[in-house]
């Protein structure tokens, strides 16, 4: 592997090469990356460069450190992503684990805002999942999930999807989600939503929908889930 000649910082053509190689499945979840040394001497570059390369990936959570042991590629188990990407809890409360109960999956062609949201282009075969969240015991989240279909071929024919699709698109299809985009809106709930959650029509609930984005900047998930405001909140910490 070798660096290019442009006008980006060294550091930012070795983070270029090495995403490259962790969006192709070079390194697989879990595994560990050569030392520094040998990154350095296989790119030609200084063990500097590569360390502030590394620093970065490790700070966007793509990467994580082991005391003693070296670097490795994150995974993303049940716990980890529920407790980094999952954003609701109860008032007050601490981080909460859901339990998920899959409605329906379904084979369609994505509208022209929904292949617009998934940077399609053009319209295309999409995988609809559609779910109910609850947390201690009480349904709190109706959730719609899109997936392209030509990114997760035969995701309609696992047995049982587990809580944290992110786990399922790493183990399976080499797609690392490692950002989330959420845009949040008030909303009155639709008949056909409210029943699910057991609440009035009309009554007020926040809308989220998600743009998913694996390693190489592709969005690979589009969502939007509906939850109510009267036992759950949209939580962020930001430092």
């Amino acid at each position: 592997m070798s660096l290019g000649t442009n006008f980006q910082p060294l550091y930012k053509q070795v983070y270029d090469a090495l995403i490259k190689r962790l969006s192709e499945g070079y390194w697989k979840p879990g595994a560990a990356l050569p030392s520094e040394f040998a990154l350095a001497d296989e790119l030609g570059v200084s063990q500097g460069t590569v360390r502030k390369a590394l620093n970065q990936l490790v700070t966007e959570n793509i990467l994580l450190r082991r005391q003693g042991k070296g670097t490795y590629v994150s995974e993303h188990t049940h716990e980890s992503s529920m407790f980094r990407f999952f954003r609701y809890r109860e008032v007050g409360g601490e981080d909460l684990i859901p339990s998920t109960k899959v409605i329906s999956v379904e084979q369609r062609e994505a509208n022209e805002r929904e292949a617009r949201k998934l940077g399609l282009g053009d319209l295309t075969t999409v995988m609809q999942v559609t779910r109910i969240r609850s947390i201690n015991d009480k349904p709190a989240i109706f959730e719609s999930v899109l997936q392209p279909w030509a990114v997760f071929p035969g995701i309609q024919n696992e047995r049982e999807l587990p809580n944290s699709l992110y786990t399922l698109y790493q183990e399976k299809y080499n797609i690392s989600v490692v950002e989330v985009r959420d845009d949040l809106k008030a909303v009155s709930l639709p008949a056909e939503i409210a029943e699910h959650l057991n609440l009035e029509v009309n009554a007020p609930a926040l809308m989220t929908e998600r743009a998913s984005i694996n390693i190489d900047g592709r969005v690979v998930e589009w969502s939007q889930a509906y939850c109510s405001t009267d036992n759950f909140v949209y939580s962020v910490s930001l430092k």
